[in-house]
């Protein structure tokens, strides 16, 4: 069997490595999908949304091949109070979140969308609106609940200055220095990295896939 290809809709690093880790190598291919075409106020409801977006962006550019071929498109955020959060857009904004997040327990939701490109066909009659149709899609949600640690204005200072939580969900990198004011996790650690990986396990295996399928080069 061959190899199956898996692409990644997110340029985050993070999520990169956390596939890495488990034997899966993605071809990364951000999705660029415009995040403020989505206004919802469930967070789960939203983070699923706008990881469906994303990955459906890519599968529409695949083409059907004898290659099995995965698309996933992930999307996180931050819950604080019912609050939602997302990036930070600058400095002053992380800093003031840092100001809120600080000895609270924050929701942290990850949406994951995994689409299954539909095989070639051998009916060449088949337009490609009627292959894209045979496209299979999990949409799936993970709640992780992040304890903060109580941190002084000058501790917030100096780690938004390091500019690592401008580039994260949340406004922390919890496999980075904000790992430092995290006091305990409820729920999936990976999750709060940017993708969960028992629930992707589950959404290969709900689609006719096995994790160790992507081992199969190293064997």
């Amino acid at each position: 069997m061959l190899t199956p290809r898996f692409i990644l809709a997110s340029a985050s690093p993070a999520r990169r490595r956390l596939l890495q880790s488990v034997g899966i190598e993605p071809v990364v291919q951000p999705s660029h999908f415009d995040e403020s075409q989505v206004q919802l106020s469930d967070p789960a409801e939203l983070v699923q949304t706008l990881a469906l977006r994303k990955a459906e962006t890519i599968a529409a550019q695949m083409q059907p091949s004898n290659l099995p071929t995965l698309v996933m498109g992930c999307d996180s955020v931050l819950a604080i109070k019912g609050e939602i959060h997302g990036k930070p857009a600058n400095p002053e904004e992380a800093i003031a979140r840092w100001q809120l997040m600080r000895g609270q327990v924050g929701e942290l939701y990850t949406g994951h969308a995994l689409i299954r490109i539909s095989s070639d066909s051998s009916d060449q009659g088949a337009d490609a609106r009627s292959q894209k149709s045979e496209n299979t899609a999990l949409v799936r949600c993970q709640l992780t609940q992040v304890y903060f640690a109580w941190v002084s204005d000058r501790q917030i200072q100096s780690y938004v200055a390091t500019d690592e939580p401008l580039n994260c969900a949340g406004c922390f990198a919890l496999e980075g220095k904000g790992g430092l004011f995290v006091e305990k996790l409820q729920g999936c650690h990976s999750n709060v990295i940017g993708l969960s990986l028992p629930l992707l396990r589950q959404m290969l295996d709900a689609l006719g896939f096995d994790v160790t399928d992507f081992w199969r080069s190293e064997l």
